[in-house]
């Protein structure tokens, strides 16, 4: 590990020792996730073209997301008993393995298995790099390290949408993900090369001192969301309501299991209880999670069939929303602790105007009002997301606030997964039970952003509430 004597970063240094070179490496694994997660969206209308299955589009980001969900709580907990290089050699050759999968597939049903794979992969390699900067870096560089890493989350946020569009029109969206089987192979076999210090390959700690896996509580996630998503394809009344009643209350039993176990637990205290800022704070981000995926996930599907507008066209679309994200996010970093609480209300309102926007301009097909929709709802959470993680975090009881940071990313990733299963209800029961056509796409449009706004209403009331409320907290953390 290099020696570093202050908190300014020598990066000569830190690649003359090769230590700049390893944070590169896993930093891969992080940027493979990403882009591949955001990809999706604009390979989709090539690869329905050509699987058929339209009523299983949301299932693509909902298993892609359980398997994130699992495979990032294990990883990093198998640090402790297998050697850091194993795992990521491992992670990176399940990713691999999943995207070959994804290019083969002569089916949707072997597809979406091929992204549960990927998805297992993918969220392992980035809990895995969270967990190789704080075993191979000087703690007092792992700010800079980690804001690095948030900006690769940009750059995969851009690149994603862009890398499927350009292979579409080039080539296939079957070497979309071909791509991707090539990254994963390079990074495990590059693994034993690169990841070769003490720290990388011997394991953590002695059997034991990990804390438990939350099987319970994971295992209650991911049959409540199966539940929800299966209640969407071949949508009947009461078929489809008894599934969908008994998906959420599978959610809520996943919640209550995992309050009950303090030492796995994945959530803080008083989860979704308005009277604290945490609560109302988790909402947000429950809310604005469920409530805008759709559009990721349906737009270039939506916008494709019913106005003709090119692939390439909707992958600049998605990549804006992306940029507006980072860009406000870096703007308002600066902005006094003072202001944050309206700042936070601000974001939200721009979430939910950019949500109900997409209700009249999908299916009108203006390119410049949905490009202003996506730049609402992208700088919407670039304005509001870093105030909002650092009031729940603040707000936390002692002993939580690690449990509070982990869990704003957790809670955002279920409310993907959610959020796509719901969103596949709403498609299908509207119109794609039937399969793809301009007529159906036309109804799916009128919907299924609609349906989402009364969400967006409850994330802006919740931000309000969470506004509210933050002060007392906002003192005494300060």
């Amino acid at each position: 590990m290099t020696d570093i004597t202050s908190n300014k970063v020598d990066w000569r240094a830190l690649w003359a020792s090769g230590d700049l070179a390893r944070f590169c490496f896993i930093s891969l694994g992080i940027l493979l996730h990403a882009t591949n997660e955001t990809m999706v969206a604009t390979v989709m209308p090539a690869m329905v073209g050509d699987l058929a299955g339209v009523q299983f589009v949301g299932w693509s980001l909902a298993v892609y997301e359980l398997g994130a969900i699992v495979a990032g709580a294990a990883a990093g907990r198998m640090v402790s008993y297998v050697a850091l290089r194993s795992n990521v050699t491992v992670a990176a050759l399940l990713y691999a393995a999943g995207a070959l999968i994804c290019a083969t597939a002569p089916s949707m049903p072997v597809f979406l298995a091929g992204r549960l794979v990927e998805g297992l992969g993918g969220g392992a390699l980035v809990s895995l790099a969270f967990v190789s900067v704080e075993r191979l870096f000087d703690r007092r560089i792992w700010p800079q390290l980690f804001g690095i890493m948030s900006a690769i989350w940009g750059v995969a946020a851009f690149s994603g949408p862009m890398l499927g569009a350009i292979m579409v029109e080039l080539l296939s969206w079957r070497w979309a993900f071909g791509v991707f089987v090539l990254g994963g192979i390079a990074m495990a076999l590059a693994s034993f090369i690169v990841l070769n210090t003490p720290e990388a390959t011997k394991p953590q700690a002695a059997a034991g001192t990990s804390p438990p896996f939350p099987y319970a509580a994971l295992g209650c996630l991911a049959i409540a969301v199966v539940l929800i998503a299966t209640a969407g394809v071949d949508v009947a009344l009461l078929r489809s309501s008894l599934l969908l009643i008994l998906g959420l209350a599978g959610l809520a039993l996943f919640v209550f299991v995992d309050a009950m176990k303090p030492r796995s637990r994945l959530f803080p205290s008083q989860l979704f209880s308005w009277r604290s800022p945490v609560g109302s704070g988790m909402t947000v981000v429950a809310a604005f999670s469920v409530a805008t995926v759709s559009f990721s996930i349906y737009g270039p599907l939506l916008l494709t069939t019913l106005h003709g507008i090119p692939i390439l066209t909707t992958g600049y679309i998605i990549a804006a929303e992306s940029i507006a994200w980072s860009i406000l996010s870096i703007a308002v970093a600066n902005a006094p602790l003072e202001r944050e609480r309206q700042i936070i209300v601000i974001g939200a309102l721009m979430i939910a105007s950019g949500l109900a926007g997409f209700s009249y301009s999908i299916p009108s097909g203006s390119i410049p009002l949905i490009l202003v929709c996506a730049l609402l709802q992208g700088g919407g959470f670039g304005v509001t997301w870093p105030f909002l993680t650092r009031i729940i975090v603040a707000s936390a009881r002692d002993g939580e606030q690690t449990i509070a940071s982990a869990a704003v990313p957790t809670m955002q990733r279920i409310g993907y997964a959610v959020g796509a299963a719901v969103a596949g209800i709403i498609a299908n029961a509207s119109g794609f039970s039937a399969g793809l056509n301009r007529d159906a796409a036309a109804s799916v449009a009128g919907w299924l952003f609609l349906a989402f706004v009364p969400l967006g209403i409850v994330g802006c009331l919740a931000a309000l509430r969470m506004a509210l409320t933050a002060s007392r907290p906002q003192l005494a953390a300060g």
